[in-house]
């Protein structure tokens, strides 16, 4: 048996099954490197089970230049990444010395695990969680971004995307429209 498997084992027996979402400092411009790097770290030592889920949150901008409307994605939080792990100390190890990585946020060196409104909020909840929340038909407003104060009804949902369609009466026409769970509540 591997030393990363006992390891894992003896933490699932422990009853530390609860994963939480932690935020780690990078350096800047580091963030999907570090995203990458640690996705391969966790596959190749077979951690899955105790690093779940990295996430670089973003959103989508609309900018026009030169009459052209394009649509990019920008970084919510530069210089931060969101790690959804079971925290111990090799694990805590494990993500602290990966390449790019200054630390976990949270006083001295205990990593503080973030609320979970603050996950909801940042878009990076698991889609399950979300997209119960949501049903083709329901009025929804959107909260962020280019249609900001809209409100509209809910089209189709994308599980494996983590997008919402949903239609918004704009210049008096009905206009499908793709959103961010994160983007959006029910009203």
């Amino acid at each position: 048996m591997s030393e990363d498997k006992q390891y894992l084992e003896e933490d699932l027996q422990d009853g530390q099954e609860e994963a939480k979402w932690y935020a780690i400092h990078t350096y800047s411009g580091h963030e999907n490197k570090v995203k990458i790097n640690l996705e391969s770290m966790v596959k190749n030592r077979e951690l899955e089970d105790l690093i779940q889920d990295v996430q670089v949150p973003t959103e989508e901008i609309v900018e026009e230049k030169d009459g052209m409307v394009k649509v990019k994605e920008r970084k919510l939080f530069p210089s931060y990444v969101l790690v959804k792990m079971i925290m111990n100390d090799r694990t805590w190890y494990i993500v602290r010395n990966t390449r790019g990585v200054t630390g976990f946020v949270g006083p001295g060196a205990k990593p503080v695990p973030l609320a979970e409104e603050e996950v909801i909020s940042l878009g990076v909840a698991s889609k399950e969680e979300v997209f119960d929340e949501f049903e083709q038909g329901d009025s929804v407003k959107i909260l962020k971004g280019p249609f900001e104060g809209f409100v509209g009804t809910v089209d189709s949902l994308n599980f494996e995307k983590g997008k919402v369609k949903v239609l918004v009466s704009m210049f008096g026409r009905d206009t499908l429209v793709e959103l961010n769970f994160n983007q959006l509540v029910k009203i």
